[in-house]
């Protein structure tokens, strides 16, 4: 079984490096903490699969930001 923290690490990883090869990365710093507390909060529910943790980050983190709630704001494409 997958450390913890390689499993933090992994899936971050994979959700930054996809919203920042399709330009929904927010400003970076902002963006980590929004990722981490998704992330955090699956692996606290007992999840563990990275694919899954790192999907879910994504969605929930494009849904923040069209709200308006994340840090960084939707860009032309991500506006309603």
């Amino acid at each position: 079984m997958e450390k913890l923290s390689h499993l933090v690490e992994n899936a971050f990883m994979i959700a930054w490096e996809y919203l920042e090869a399709t330009g929904e990365l927010g400003e970076a710093e902002g963006a980590a903490g929004d990722l981490l507390d998704i992330i955090h909060t699956m692996i606290r529910t007992g999840e563990r699969r990275r694919i899954l943790i790192a999907n879910v980050a994504i969605d929930a983190y494009r849904r923040k930001r069209l709200r308006g709630e994340g840090h960084g704001r939707p860009d032309k494409a991500g506006a309603a």
